[in-house]
C-alpha cells in the first residue's frame, strides 16, 4: 500500500507552483544568478584586444580549449574575467577527492564527519585558487606571445603589469563563480556549481542552431542530416535518463529486534548501487588527455616550418588525432573504460562499506559479513562497471562519430556536454519536487493544527 508520501509525490505538478511561494523565490533568483554568470562572461581581461583574440581563437578550434569553452559559456573565446570558470575547482576537487581516497591522513579526515567534510572544502578551495595562479599566468604568457608570429597582437601592453593583472582577475573571476555557486545551492534550488556549468554549455546552443541553419541555407547541409540528428539527440537524452537512474539495489538483511509490543521484527533494506559510478569524470580525462596534445601542436606549429621533420611530426599528429579519426575514437574510447574502472575503485571501497555493514548488524542474505561481503560488493560492482563503461562509450563516441561523418560542427563537446546537461536537470527538477513535496507537507501539517484546535 502506498504511503502519504508517495500519494503526494504522484500528485505533484507545475500548478503547485502558484502556491509555493518561497520556491518561486528560490527560482528567481536562481535564474538571477545565471544571468549575472552570462553577463562576465563578455567582460574581457583589461589589457585583452577581443577582435584580434577572436580571430587568434579561431586558427586554434579543435583542441583542449574548445572544451573549457564550452564549460565557461564562450569565456574563454573572448578571454573574459571568468575565462577560467570552475574548472580549476573541479579539478582541485577530483585531487583532493582522490588523494582522501589514498592518503591516510586525509582518509581520516574524511571519516571524521561534517567537520572533515568542511576541512576537505577548505583544502579544495586553496588547491582551486593554487591552480587559479598557474593556469592564469600560462594564460598571460601565452596572450602576450599569442599571434606572434602572424603579425597580430592580442595584449595591448605586454609586460609584467598585464601579467599580475591577468592573474589576479583570473583568480577573481573563478573565486566569484563559486561564491555565486554556493549562494545558488544555500538561496537558489541547489546544485550551484553544476547549474554554472550547464549553463556555460547550453549557452553555445543558440550558436550552434544558426550555424546549422546557415548550412542548410547555403545547401551544405540536407534535411535528412538534421533529422537523424534531432533523433539522434532525442535518443541519446532518453538513453542516458535512463541509465544515469539504473542501479543495482542489494538486499540488506539486519537482525531481529523486539518492538514495544514484544514482537520481533526482522528490518530490511537496500545497498543501492549506480550503474555509472563514475559519472561524467571518466569522458573529462579521456578527452583532455587526448586534446591536450593536439592543443600543443596547434599552438607550436605556427612557429615550426612545414618542410621540417617537426614540422611534418605535428601534421601527422594533427591528422590522426582529430576529431572523428579512427585513432582518436579507439583511444578515445580506451581512454574512458579505463578511467571508468579506475574512478570507480577510487570513489566506491568494497571492505569500508562491508565493515560499516558488520558494525550495525547488517548483512547480505547468503553472504557472510566481513572479507566474503567485501569480496562480493567488489565482484557486483566490477560487473555493472562493465556495462556503464560500455554506457558512456556509446554516449560519447556516437556523437563524434556521426559528426564527423556529416561534417557538422561540435556539439556542445559531443557526448560530455551532454551528460552534463541531463544530469544536472534531472538533479534539478529532483530538487523542485523536494521543495513542493516540502510545502505539500507544511500544508498537511498547518491543517492538522487547525483540525487540532477546532476539537
Amino acid at each position: 500500500m502506498a504511503s502519504r508520501a508517495d500519494n503526494i509525490a504522484s500528485t505533484l505538478s507545475l500548478a503547485n507552483f502558484s502556491k509555493a511561494t518561497e520556491l518561486k523565490k528560490r527560482i528567481w533568483f536562481t535564474i538571477g544568478a545565471l544571468i549575472v554568470f552570462r553577463f562576465l562572461s563578455f567582460v574581457p581581461l583589461p589589457g585583452v584586444n577581443p577582435l584580434i583574440l577572436e580571430s587568434l581563437y579561431d586558427q586554434t578550434r579543435g583542441g583542449i580549449l574548445d572544451m573549457f569553452n564550452a564549460f565557461s559559456g564562450g569565456g574563454l573565446e573572448r578571454m573574459s574575467l571568468i575565462a577560467l570558470g570552475v574548472m580549476p575547482y573541479i579539478t582541485a576537487s577530483i585531487v583532493v577527492q582522490l588523494a582522501a581516497s589514498l592518503h591516510p591522513a586525509l582518509m581520516a579526515l574524511k571519516k571524521e564527519g561534517e567537520a572533515g567534510r568542511k576541512k576537505l572544502n577548505q583544502y579544495t578551495r586553496y588547491g582551486a585558487v593554487l591552480l587559479c595562479g598557474i593556469q592564469g599566468y600560462f594564460v598571460a604568457t601565452g596572450l602576450e606571445a599569442y599571434g606572434a608570429s602572424s603579425g597580430l597582437q592580442a595584449v595591448v601592453a605586454p609586460g609584467l603589469m598585464f601579467r599580475i593583472g591577468a592573474v589576479i582577475s583570473l583568480i577573481g573571476g573563478t573565486m566569484f563563480l563559486l561564491w555565486l555557486g554556493e549562494q545558488i545551492t544555500s538561496r537558489g534550488i541547489g546544485n550551484g556549481v553544476s547549474l554554472i556549468i550547464m549553463a556555460g554549455i547550453v549557452a553555445q546552443m543558440p550558436q550552434f542552431v544558426g550555424n546549422l541553419m546557415n548550412q542548410y541555407s547555403a545547401g551544405d547541409t540536407g534535411s535528412i542530416t538534421i533529422i537523424l540528428l534531432v533523433v539522434l539527440i532525442v535518443s541519446m537524452i532518453l538513453f542516458i535518463c535512463f541509465m544515469e537512474r539504473a542501479q543495482r539495489r542489494l538486499l540488506i538483511q539486519y537482525p531481529k529486534r523486539a518492538t514495544q509490543r514484544g514482537m520481533m521484527q526482522a528490518d530490511r533494506s537496500h545497498l543501492p548501487l549506480k550503474i555509472n559510478t563514475a559519472g561524467v569524470i571518466p569522458p573529462i580525462f579521456a578527452s583532455s588527455l587526448l586534446l591536450l596534445p593536439l592543443t600543443i601542436t596547434q599552438f607550436a606549429g605556427n612557429s615550426l616550418a612545414p618542410d621540417s621533420q617537426m614540422g611534418q611530426a605535428v601534421v601527422a599528429l594533427n591528422q590522426y588525432l582529430g576529431h572523428g579519426k579512427p585513432l582518436y575514437m579507439l583511444l578515445y574510447a580506451a581512454g574512458i573504460i579505463f578511467f571508468c574502472f579506475f574512478y570507480t575503485a577510487v570513489v566506491f571501497n568494497p571492505e569500508e562499506t562491508s565493515e560499516n555493514l558488520k558494525k550495525n548488524g547488517g548483512f547480505i542474505p547468503g553472504i557472510r559479513p566481513g572479507k566474503n561481503t567485501a569480496n562480493y560488493l567488489d565482484y557486483v560492482l566490477t560487473r555493472i562497471t562493465v556495462i556503464g563503461a560500455i554506457y558512456l562509450t556509446i554516449v560519447c563516441v556516437l556523437p563524434e562519430y556521426f559528426l564527423s561523418q556529416t561534417g557538422l560542427p561540435l556539439l556542445f563537446m559531443g557526448g560530455t556536454s551532454l551528460l552534463i546537461v541531463v544530469n544536472v536537470t534531472v538533479d534539478t527538477i529532483t530538487q523542485i519536487q523536494s521543495h513542493l513535496l516540502a510545502h505539500q507537507y507544511g500544508d498537511l501539517i498547518k491543517k492538522a493544527k487547525l483540525k487540532g484546535r477546532l476539537r
